[in-house]
């Protein structure tokens, strides 16, 4: 009887699973799952719009070969600084987050209000918005101007290096204004950390700085790993990305083959980032 009670609990946990994920599946397979593989379809074909309607003439791997060998230039040139520069924004957005989050989880009064101060941007800031501040100039920190720090990582470091670097200080604020989801998950997060762990913490002598390395941190790791997954995303997606701006072309076929090649270089990073982040936690609990 007890063992037909458990599997109808373990059943019952799957079904309420299901139907969480439900929406989702339903909501991909109506909207996403037929333009991503018309997509790939004309990736391998040249696309003529006629007045009699859409023509497809077959040129297999024409538009890759295109993209990767004889026109490098149409990816290169911009994914490999854009790369160097998500290196920088990744790191910079979650370590803000996770520090504001833990802020704002302190107690004290007008709490809720700079929580919404901090999400706010996510609601109203939309991408042209963004685009906008960001080709006037906006986002930087006086002090950044007023001491010239660009002058210095210039004549400091490769040239390579020095452009993503001084365009992330060229745009810190509205950057940082991109974090209001981390803040959020990172706030979750830290709540499901019970207080009594804390609380036998201090009884225990245990001073701040040692709770936060031997408590939070850890208990935040799997959130610190979904905000890397967010902002990776984020970031390919952001409205100053060079890439996509060049997928929007009339050449339908090459602007196909391009998405196609951008999304597999997507996942390509994001597998590296959870890889990477799976050494160090790794290498992390081996060391205590």
């Amino acid at each position: 009887m007890n063992r037909k009670i458990r599997w109808s609990a373990a059943a019952l946990r799957k079904l309420e699973g299901s139907m969480f994920i439900a929406p989702w599946v339903i909501g991909f397979l109506s909207f996403v799952a037929y333009p991503l593989l018309y997509s790939l379809y004309m990736s391998f074909n040249q696309v003529k719009i006629t007045a009699s309607g859409v023509e497809y003439s077959p040129v297999g791997f024409q538009y890759y070969r295109q993209i990767l060998l004889a026109d490098g230039g149409l990816l290169y040139n911009d994914l490999l600084p854009f790369l160097r520069q998500a290196l920088i924004m990744i790191p910079v957005i979650v370590l803000f987050s996770l520090l504001i989050a833990i802020l704002l989880n302190q107690k004290f009064i007008g709490r809720s209000f700079f929580r919404v101060i901090f999400f706010l941007p996510v609601i109203f800031s939309s991408g042209q918005i963004i685009q906008e501040f960001i080709t006037q100039g906006e986002g930087t920190l006086s002090i950044v101007q007023e001491l010239d720090v660009g002058s210095y990582i210039s004549a400091y470091l490769p040239a390579a290096w020095a452009a993503p670097i001084i365009k992330v200080i060229s745009s810190f604020v509205l950057i940082l204004w991109y974090s209001g989801v981390q803040i959020l998950i990172f706030i979750a997060g830290r709540q499901t950390i019970s207080g009594s762990v804390y609380e036998a913490a201090r009884i225990d002598g245990a001073d701040p700085w040692e709770t936060f390395w031997k408590i939070t941190l850890p208990g935040l790791t799997p959130f610190i790993l979904l905000n890397l997954i967010y902002t990776v995303v984020d970031l390919f997606t952001f409205p100053s990305n060079p890439i996509i701006a060049k997928v929007n072309t009339a050449n339908y076929g090459l602007s196909s083959a391009l998405a196609w090649i951008y999304l597999m270089i997507v996942l390509l990073f994001l597998g590296l980032t959870i890889y990477i982040f799976s050494r160090v936690t790794k290498a992390n609990s081996m060391g205590k």
